[in-house]
């Protein structure tokens, strides 16, 4: 009836690609071809087309970052022509511009008094945090993915792009050409994985990788992930969630997450190896829909993609690299300035003991107002023999692996035998051993 009304001819909307968008839009392109009306669908959101990298490598996605870039090739050249206003809706009938609800309007009461995070949104801002990221080109040139500081806070070590990525306040297309123009103005920059350009390629990467494997958000049905049998210890699970681990640096990240709805890569690193494959042993997709329901940034196909890497459930499978949750932020942020601000009642601990406070004698806890047990709590496990049982328990569901791989298919599937190679992700070997270096337990 309302077509009929408005005289639609034409519907435009951008494709999307998460499983639930993909009924949803079905539904609605059947429904306005059926009724007579043209539907255009382009793919803005992604450097390529997901479909069209599954065609050029025989219908199956390519399961590994080189065989993708080698199908890829060039992103195609974004739309550069700015509108500085919307064209008008029409001219008839009259129309009312109704105002953006307020904050108590939306049901959220009053905020006044808690930690606003510092990330404005809308494509007015991404813009200029684009732009003022890469006016230092020297930055932009010498950008490697793992290296940069987890533990800066008031001055993030990244773009913080990914938020507007998401939410398409950011083309990703504009983005990687924008990168291309600095780094024809430089005599020397990183190339991919580990550049700036190579970080936008991944999120391509894990979007091809998704949308041509079914069932690629959970373990069962999903034939590229190790099936590995995580526990199920729900008291575990909260600690971690509700930054009561009683390891410092993992808290103070879970709660920045919380507050803030964002936190650096590598610290997100920290958090998802702890919950999973280096503490806890706990499963990938418990961690995933925390991270969902939380993140500003969060991407179905990245955030199903990182913990499936971080897990060593797929595509990364050197499970004996753990992150320390004690000497890994410590070598960034010695004082513990990070944990100090997301955990007050350690903002008067020792500088010896900030990442450690449960090896702190009691009157350091008495003069720092913080007792352990009490005012912050232990840790909820011992990380030198919680890790070395993760890693017996990895090694056992690897084996199992390969054993169902042999008596179902007669010999090692590739998956099962994938070694981190310069042959599985087109990186050098210093490119590699530098994306190992910053997850080796220490």
């Amino acid at each position: 009836m309302y077509v009929i009304w408005w005289n639609i001819g034409k519907l435009c909307f951008e494709s999307d690609t998460e499983p639930y968008a993909l009924a949803r839009d079905k539904k609605v392109s059947d429904f306005a071809m059926a009724s007579g009306i043209e539907v255009f669908t382009p793919v803005s959101h992604t450097l390529f087309d997901p479909a069209d990298i599954i065609n050029k490598n025989g219908g199956r996605p390519p399961l590994t970052y080189q065989s993708f870039i080698a199908i890829a090739g060039e992103p195609p050249a974004p739309i550069f022509e700015e509108y500085s206003e919307l064209p008008p809706v029409g001219d008839t009938g009259e129309y009312e511009l109704l105002p953006v609800p307020t904050v108590e309007e939306l049901g959220y009461g009053d905020i006044s008094q808690e930690e606003i995070p510092p990330f404005r949104g809308g494509e007015t801002e991404a813009l200029r945090r684009m732009k003022a990221s890469l006016q230092d080109k020297e930055w932009v040139a010498k950008f490697e993915k793992p290296k940069g500081d987890p533990s800066g806070f008031l001055k993030p070590a990244t773009t913080v792009l990914s938020p507007y990525l998401k939410f398409g306040c950011l083309s990703s297309r504009y983005f990687y050409h924008c990168i291309q123009d600095v780094y024809r103005s430089v005599r020397n920059y990183t190339k991919p994985p580990v550049s700036l350009s190579g970080q936008l390629l991944w999120r391509d990467f894990f979007y091809k990788v998704f949308f041509g494997t079914p069932n690629f958000d959970q373990i069962k049905g999903n034939k590229i992930c190790k099936q590995i049998p995580w526990s199920e210890n729900e008291e575990l699970f909260v600690a971690w969630r509700d930054g009561r681990t009683g390891y410092p640096w993992i808290d103070a990240i879970m709660i920045q997450l919380r507050k803030w709805g964002w936190m650096h890569h590598l610290a997100r690193h920290s958090v998802s190896c702890l919950l999973t494959r280096g503490d806890l042993f706990i499963h990938w997709e418990k961690g995933r829909d925390v991270f969902e329901r939380l993140l500003i940034d969060s991407d179905w196909a990245i955030n199903n993609g990182n913990w499936l890497w971080l897990s060593c459930s797929s595509f990364f499978y050197q499970y004996h690299r753990i992150y320390s949750p004690i000497t890994f932020g410590k070598k960034y942020d010695p004082n513990g300035n990070y944990i100090r601000h997301f955990i007050p009642v350690l903002k008067d601990m020792s500088r010896e003991y900030i990442y450690e406070p449960w090896t702190a004698p009691l009157s350091i806890h008495k003069k720092a107002k913080c007792i352990i047990c009490k005012d912050y709590p232990k840790p909820v496990v011992d990380h030198d023999t919680a890790s070395k049982e993760c890693r017996k328990r990895m090694g056992e569901a690897y084996a199992s692996n390969r054993l169902d791989s042999n008596s179902s298919k007669g010999k090692p599937s590739n998956l099962s035998r994938r070694k981190w190679s310069h042959g599985d992700h087109g990186a050098s070997n210093s490119s590699i051993a530098k994306l190992l270096r910053t997850s080796r337990s220490e």
